[in-house]
């Protein structure tokens, strides 16, 4: 096993590389770039006369040199090679990214192009949000999709199980971010109730409130949010949970051990739970990860959380690199050890998988 989880960590380097260079490439044939954005603001600025002599946008290749026609569109040529220098552009991109390659090594990301601030500064002043959304979120999801799914595959075909997968159905047709919608009309104000508050993580007056306050406070903020994405997210698991427990229900083990006298409850959970839990519960840190930096943005949106997925999206609008490439570089390398973590669960949940036999 020690083999394997070297091999892995080894496996991560490679595989890390290729997912920025990748990444890396295509903003080099992307449109537009920070300059651009610049200009645009600029041009704006400017007023209407200096908007119809530069025309409308153009998109540059980053890390190209100094686009003349700008110049020609009342752009001063100067001050282009003054941004690229500034912003670095004014180097080939191939030096451009070992460079931030090599920075990177060290969890050095720089600063932001149109923040105040490094990179890990501002990352660290979202995680708080994000954090709370994702872990609240899959804990909640874990604790109603298990017993429920396993409750339906008890009574499979019961009146309990035909009403239930009507509210799955639900859940798979609506998403989170239209139910969310949906909570912020009725109960934050929209259009009935104002029972819950439709901005931030906690009140202005947080520093003023006790420490139990403090809880209750940040439980009132997120409880929209948090139902809004666990509604979009327990009928995949739910149904996953029921169908493996289903699988594992009629094989011929489960029999044998009825047959011994054993109580149905413990055939169940003394038996049955392990093998049909392994898929279910060795998956919860990639869910985790899914659910914490792709599945909360408009969620985010929606209820005014400045989180990550908030943080991505603007940079990505704004084309600010090193925010969009630092964030890229932090949850891949997440993304890779956790998967990591994943395989090892599967090892404590059921110790006849051993990932060091395999070959290769």
């Amino acid at each position: 096993m020690l083999a394997y989880i070297i091999r892995r960590l080894l496996l991560m380097i490679p595989t890390l590389f290729g997912i920025m260079v990748i990444n890396f490439a295509i903003v080099q044939v992307a449109p537009g770039g920070p300059i651009d954005q610049i200009i645009s603001q600029i041009r704006g600025a400017g007023g209407g006369a200096l908007e119809r002599i530069t025309g409308s946008s153009a998109g540059s290749e980053v890390g190209a040199s100094t686009d003349t026609s700008r110049g020609g569109r009342g752009i001063d040529p100067a001050l282009i090679k003054d941004l690229e220098r500034q912003f670095g552009f004014d180097k080939p991109a191939l030096e451009r990214f070992g460079k931030m390659m090599r920075s990177y090594l060290v969890f050095d990301f720089g600063n932001s192009f149109f923040r105040n601030g490094s990179v890990f500064e501002i990352v660290v002043s979202k995680m708080p949000v994000s954090i709370s959304l994702g872990l609240w979120t899959t804990l909640l999801v874990y604790l109603i999709s298990i017993p429920l799914g396993i409750r339906k595959a008890v009574r499979d075909g019961s009146t309990f199980d035909v009403w239930t997968s009507g509210a799955i159905v639900i859940g798979y047709a609506i998403p989170g971010f239209l139910f969310a919608v949906l909570l912020v009309v009725l109960f934050a104000g929209g259009s009935f109730w104002n029972i819950f508050p439709l901005r931030g993580l906690v009140s202005d007056n947080w520093r003023e409130l006790t420490w139990f306050q403090l809880v209750l406070d940040y439980a009132w903020h997120m409880t929209l949010p948090v139902v809004a994405m666990v509604v979009g997210g327990f009928a995949s698991l739910t149904m996953l949970t029921k169908n493996t427990f289903l699988e594992e229900i009629n094989k011929q083990y489960v029999t044998t051990a009825r047959a011994k006298g054993l109580s149905e409850r413990r055939v169940l959970y003394g038996h049955v739970f392990r093998n049909a839990m392994l898929l279910v519960v060795a998956g919860f840190p990639s869910a985790f990860i899914g659910v914490l930096f792709t599945g909360s943005l408009l969620i985010e949106v929606i209820f005014s959380l400045d989180g990550l997925g908030l943080l991505g999206f603007e940079a990505a609008l704004n084309r600010d690199y090193p925010i969009m490439f630092g964030t890229l570089y932090v949850f891949t390398l997440m993304g890779l050890i956790l998967g990591l973590i994943g395989d090892l669960m599967y090892v404590a949940i059921d110790p006849r998988i051993d990932f060091g036999k395999r070959e290769g």
